[in-house]
């Protein structure tokens, strides 16, 4: 998904120096907060591990400690994203409009997202009031601790939308604005008595209707979900508004994704240590002299380093840069390089540790260690097919200038990467085999890194680590923050029947689990293409897996086909909104790579009909 800035180009004569300076300061002191908690969050659940296997002393309180730090840094971290412009949106439609209209467009969002802030926080203050009475069980303390990092965060995205928009736009554009949203508002309470005699269908006006114009305008998808759930408890339902402010707690408090800031580090630390580095040059040693073998190697560092850092955008980040330049002057096309590191990226989201296995194992209750274990053999048949093209695209390539690697410097780069090449496996192996959690594991990566990045590859540089903690708190706080919304949107689909409606049509096809995964492939596909892999998996996974196993249908199995085709529909064009991520790391221009893409796409279609026709490929090592 896009994270394209939301904000316009400051304009000097609505910004004047006070606010200016407020704001710097306001997000020196968020930005220096975010960091230490990332830390902190590092710091207590490597304890809770030490304590447990070094001490045989567990703490019992470390869970709890993580989880109330947890919220806090996830909302400080969706702070920063939204200050940033980082939060996830659909930017390809309105960026395609003139600039007047863009303009409009962007004051929309930030209006958008500010009602959003209107609306919640009373009732994320009351929330937070009402769990003060509740004491934890361990640490003994009240939940109100935990609870107040929603009004705090949402005060602060508040206060950050009053500064952007005042510094941007004219009184009379605003002016304008808030008449217009005014309008709105009053237009849908005049409206409610009707929309409630509508019954389920008023949830196609909110969630596809509603959802889709706020997604094609630009606005945060994040602020969409919740705008959404605000809509329909407020308008189509006589529930109060809070529960959407405890459905937002409640989208926060799964421990496995305690996982997301960590694994997010992690990634970032493999870059900062060399390691990555050190992976991609031993693979370009290994097969650089070989007809398309850049192309493999890019298949293949895609491959480990989505192990590790769990985000498709950073995997990309990492891998491009190292390899682009060499397969440039080798004769590559602009075109077909970002086509492939797209189709990379459809290709690796079943590998461990990857947050979307992490959502699903969190919100559907299938093991984690299945899901990791599963997870490889899906990633590698789609990664043999996408071998089988470029083989054949690259069949006639011209190898005559370039110099084949020597067997010394083939083993001389295999043996200074082996320390980077195991950590996947390390971690694999730590929650496989229940030496730690799937949370806790990416401690000991962090770990790992550091040490690794320190002693053997001296290659850490402390003045980057600072902006490295905030970035992984702004990239953190963006992935959970849509989560929260989107549990919010789960939950209005579920109380209102639909959630029962579904499985009941889904089962009710003809052809019975054959017809019940093709409609899956198709449903999952348009999902992707639209949805980040995160937010469509907690919106759907709960309704459509126990469908899925009452047909018979294993819950690794089925989770491989649905993982695997919401990769095909984010990367693939024209609204696989991944694929422009991936023209924007590689900086080609987006029309240069749809034609051979379709190639990369097809053969990853055959890959996805192989894993969900062979059960085995994702089951079999279980």
């Amino acid at each position: 998904m896009t994270t394209s800035t939301v904000t316009t180009v400051a304009d000097p004569t609505y910004a004047p120096r006070s606010l200016t300076l407020f704001e710097k300061a306001l997000v020196s002191t968020v930005e220096f907060l975010a960091a230490t908690l990332v830390v902190a969050e590092v710091v207590i659940l490597l304890v809770g591990v030490l304590a447990r296997y070094v001490w045989s002393e567990p703490f019992t309180w470390s869970d709890e400690l993580a989880s109330i730090v947890f919220l806090w840094l996830s909302m400080l971290g969706a702070v920063l994203a939204f200050q940033r412009g980082q939060h996830m949106r659909m930017g390809a439609v309105a960026d395609a409009t003139s600039p007047v209209r863009q303009r409009q467009l962007e004051l929309l969002a930030h209006a958008a997202c500010l009602f959003v802030v209107v609306l919640l926080l009373p009732t994320a203050i009351g929330y937070a009031h009402h769990e003060y009475p509740i004491i934890t069980p361990a640490m003994e303390i009240s939940v109100a601790w935990r609870a107040a990092g929603l009004p705090v965060g949402l005060t602060l995205i508040g206060i950050f939308s009053i500064l952007q928009i005042t510094r941007t736009y004219s009184v009379k554009e605003i002016v304008v604005a808030v008449v217009c949203m005014g309008a709105l508002v009053a237009v849908g309470y005049l409206a409610k008595p009707l929309i409630l005699t509508l019954g389920n269908w008023n949830l196609v006006f909110f969630f596809v209707v509603f959802v889709g114009i706020g997604v094609l305008s630009g606005v945060p998808i994040a602020f969409v979900f919740a705008l959404a759930a605000l809509g329909y408890v407020a308008l189509g339902t006589s529930r109060p508004l809070s529960v959407v402010a405890g459905r937002l707690d409640e989208g926060m408090s799964h421990l496995l994704l305690l996982a997301v800031p960590l694994f997010v580090l992690l990634g970032m630390l493999m870059e900062l240590t060399g390691m990555a580095k050190a992976m991609v040059g031993f693979l370009a040693n290994l097969l650089g002299h070989v007809r398309g073998g850049l192309s493999y190697v890019l298949l293949a560092a895609m491959y480990l380093i989505s192990g590790i850092s769990g985000s498709k955008t950073a995997d990309m980040a990492a891998v491009a840069p190292a390899l682009f330049p060499e397969m440039k002057k080798r004769g590559a096309k602009p075109g077909d390089l970002v086509a492939l590191l797209a189709a990379s990226g459809a290709q690796t989201e079943t590998i461990p540790p990857s947050l979307v296995l992490i959502t699903i194992g969190s919100v559907t209750s299938v093991s984690i260690a299945a899901l990791f274990t599963g997870g490889l053999l899906p990633a590698f048949v789609c990664g043999v097919a996408l071998s089988a093209l470029v083989w054949w695209r690259y069949r006639n390539e011209d190898m005559s200038n370039i110099r084949r690697a020597t067997w010394k410097e083939i083993l001389s780069s295999m043996l200074f990467a082996l320390p980077a090449l195991a950590l996947p496996f390390i971690i694999r192996a730590a929650v496989v085999e229940g030496i730690t959690t799937a949370t806790e594991v990416s401690t000991v990566g962090i770990a790992y890194a550091v040490l690794v990045g320190v002693f053997i590859y001296r290659q850490f540089d402390l003045r980057r680590c600072a902006r490295m903690l905030v970035n992984t708190a702004a990239l953190s706080g963006a992935i959970v923050f849509i989560i929260a919304a989107a549990t919010a949107v789960a939950w209005c689909l579920t109380q209102s029947g639909f959630s029962r409606d579904l499985v009941a049509i889904m089962t009710s096809l003809p052809g019975g689990a054959p017809m019940f995964l093709l409609v899956t492939i198709v449903t999952f596909i348009i999902l992707g293409s639209v949805l980040e892999g995160i937010p469509a998996i907690v919106l759907f996974a709960p309704l459509v897996f126990p469908a899925a196993k009452s047909l018979g249908i294993h819950e690794v199995h089925y989770a491989m086909v649905v993982i695997l085709s919401m990769g095909v529909g984010l990367f693939a064009p024209p609204f696989g909104v991944g694929y422009y991520a991936a023209c924007a790391i590689g900086q080609v221009n987006p029309t240069e790579g749809i034609r051979p893409l379709w190639g990369y796409m097809g053969a990853l279609l055959v890959g996805l009909a192989l894993v969900t026709a062979i059960p085995w490929i994702s089951v079999g090592f279980l």
